[in-house]
């Protein structure tokens, strides 16, 4: 009875432990909403977007790229949402769920009131998640998302 006891102890234990283990850490999504247009003297990429600077410049053909909105969220459990928002547009992030590789999202992106896009993504945490948003003025709307 005892040895039966302290069996039952330790498989406990190894589930609590393998469960502790498991469970994910705490993580920062950085949400941004970028103007990216061709100008004749750029300034200087916002500090959020330097790791990416030269993908986007690659990607999209524009010299220049400004946050017109953000939002920082830390994901604990994974199924959490928030709002980077600029003056005309706001980005609705979702989050299903998380596991080791990345998040599931759905994205709402509205101009002011108005519904233009609702998709459903991966983001990685290798890899930013990049989307090409309409036309605006001389360039071109961007939804970022990194897991910093």
């Amino acid at each position: 009875m005892q040895r039966r006891s302290i069996l039952l102890l330790g498989v406990s234990l190894a589930l609590m432990l393998g469960a502790a283990v498991s469970a994910p850490a705490s993580q920062i999504v950085w949400s941004g909403l970028v103007i990216a247009n061709n100008v004749a003297q750029p300034e200087p990429v916002p500090p959020e977007l330097n790791r990416i600077e030269e993908t986007l410049k690659e990607l999209f053909g524009y010299n220049q790229f400004k946050v017109i909105g953000q939002s920082r969220k830390t994901l604990v459990t994974g199924s959490e949402d928030w709002l980077a928002s600029s003056k005309y547009f706001s980005l609705h992030v979702d989050s299903k769920e998380g596991n080791a590789a990345g998040y599931f999202l759905n994205l709402k992106l509205f101009q002011e009131k108005n519904l233009l896009l609702e998709t459903d993504a991966k983001l990685s945490k290798a890899s930013p998640l990049v989307i090409r948003g309409p036309q605006v003025g001389d360039g071109q709307l961007l939804l970022l998302l990194v897991v910093q």
